[in-house]
This record gives C-alpha cells, sequence and structure tokens, in this order.
C-alpha cells in the first residue's frame, strides 16, 4: 500500500451524504449524543502521558475526507446557522468517523489513543472544557497524533435549561482551553446529552463551530457489556457512519476493550476510519 507523507502538527492540523436539513451534509465537509450518565465527576489528577511509538500514517487509513464547497447561503468565510446537527460523513468509499465524548479522562483516554495509534487511524475527541484543563498534555497528544477536538461545553449541562449567556460562557471557555492545549480552537460542536435548540445552534456558528451528532450509539455509557458495544458497532457499521463512544463520564474500561475488538475488524472489511475536515472554497 503507498504511504503519504502525511505529519501531524500541532500547530497545522486539521484546521453524505445524507444532512438533516435543507443546507445539505456535504456543505459542511471537505473531502470528513443520545442519552448519557450523569455529567462526569469533578476531573481526576492528570496522568503521565502514556508511551507511544512513532506513527507511520497511510493514505488508506489516514486520509481526511474531502467535501464539495462552500455551504449555501454561508457569509463569505463564515459558518451556517443550521437547524439540525449533521449526523454522517460524507460517504466516499467504506468510509466511517469514531468519536468519543467526555473526556479527556488520564485512565481511559490514554489507552484509546494507544488502541488508535496501533492501527494508524485518527479519530474524533468531544471534550468537555473541565476535563480538558486538568488533563492538557492529553490534547497535546491528540494535536501531535492528528485527532480532531471537537467542543462538549465546558461542566456537560443541559443547554435547553440554559440561557443564552451561559451556553456562550460553556462553548468559549473550553474553546480556549482547547487552543492553548491542542493549538487549535474547535471547529466542531457537540450538544450534551445530544439537547440542540436555537442558540447552541447560532452560538456555535458564531464561534466557527459545525453542529456534529452521530448516527449509530454505542450506548457504552450504560456498561452493556464489551461484546455489545462491538456489536452495535458492527452492525451500524455502513459508509459515512459516524459512531458514538465515550472515554470519560464514568468507568469506560468496557469501551476501551470494544474498541481493540471492533477497529481492527472495520479495518479488515475494508472501511476507511478517518477524521473529517472542514474547508470552504
Amino acid at each position: 500500500m503507498q504511504k503519504d507523507h502525511f505529519l501531524t502538527r500541532r500547530r497545522a492540523l486539521l484546521a453524505g451524504a445524507v444532512s438533516l436539513g435543507a443546507a445539505g451534509v456535504a456543505a459542511a465537509f471537505a473531502p470528513g449524543a443520545g442519552n448519557r450518565a450523569a455529567p462526569a465527576p469533578p476531573p481526576p489528577a492528570a496522568g503521565a502521558r502514556a508511551a507511544r511509538r512513532p506513527l507511520r500514517p497511510s493514505e488508506y487509513r489516514l486520509r481526511p475526507l474531502t467535501g464539495y464547497g462552500p455551504p449555501p447561503h454561508a457569509p463569505r468565510g463564515g459558518t451556517p446557522v443550521r437547524h439540525e446537527p449533521l449526523l454522517r460523513v460524507p460517504a466516499h468509499g467504506r468510509t466511517m468517523v469514531l468519536t468519543f465524548d467526555d473526556g479527556p479522562d488520564p485512565r481511559y483516554t490514554p489507552q484509546i489513543l494507544d488502541t488508535l495509534a496501533r492501527y494508524e487511524v485518527r479519530a474524533m475527541f468531544f471534550v468537555c472544557g473541565e476535563m480538558a484543563a486538568y488533563n492538557r498534555d492529553l490534547l497535546a497528544r491528540m494535536a501531535d497524533e492528528g485527532h480532531v477536538v471537537g467542543n462538549h461545553t465546558w461542566s456537560h449541562p443541559l443547554l435547553t435549561r440554559l440561557r443564552r449567556s451561559r451556553i456562550r460562557s460553556e462553548m468559549e471557555r473550553t474553546s480556549d482551553v482547547v487552543e492553548r492545549a491542542y493549538g487549535e480552537r474547535p471547529e466542531w460542536f457537540r450538544a450534551p446529552y445530544g439537547a440542540w435548540n436555537r442558540a447552541a445552534f447560532q452560538l456555535g456558528a458564531e464561534l466557527g463551530m459545525e453542529p456534529m451528532a452521530w448516527t449509530v450509539d454505542t450506548l457504552d455509557w450504560t456498561t452493556p457489556g464489551t461484546r455489545t458495544i462491538v456489536d452495535r458497532v458492527a452492525e451500524g457499521a455502513a459508509p459515512g457512519v459516524v459512531v458514538l463512544s465515550h472515554d470519560a463520564g464514568g468507568n469506560r474500561s468496557q469501551s476501551v476493550r470494544a474498541l481493540r475488538s471492533y477497529l481492527p475488524g472495520l479495518l479488515d472489511s475494508g472501511y476507511h476510519v478517518t477524521v473529517p475536515r472542514r474547508q470552504y472554497v
């Protein structure tokens, strides 16, 4: 397999097919939460960064998705205000995206990163600001290894019960922490509990973020068992699918073990597991 020479850099990272809105999902991409448990407990002390070997990126697994041009009716250089979140990515062949919410957590996130590195796969991490503030080394590692970091608010509140000023604060504080630790402000936003409202869409767009939901919910926060999580991913696998899992917010050991099981299976089945990249022409 021909290797490309993609080099990840902290300061130079990634800056269907189906859409629920009239604008269409293709407009958000340039090539590519349902319920969960109670909000995360107070963040644990940051752990030591897990040892890792250098990546050998391959074009087959690491090439970002490409998109199709500017969003309809979007201001030049701006982010459109959507009315519903994006659920899928453009299906360029057998392409899928893995996403992890609520971290980073020094108990589980390093293990997930180790597995992704082993298979030379990149993923999306929607982080909570209060967790990121305690574990900035893990965001730095995500940057070094080419993962995409999205905004999942500061404290994981139910946005539909908050005033507009509080929603903005939750988003802005998290984006500030991400920028300092990761090197860039997030370009993607996911509402806690999958609870979106008009203010969340508007404020997210003002802050330059696209709203992303998911196609397949593993429901791993219910700790249904490793085998069940694996089966849910396998049964939901399809071109353009976005998978939701968690790397924090509770005991995520089942999620860690499940990833080790289903990821090589997806790759062996010919799926391209990669990350989205926004690009407006």
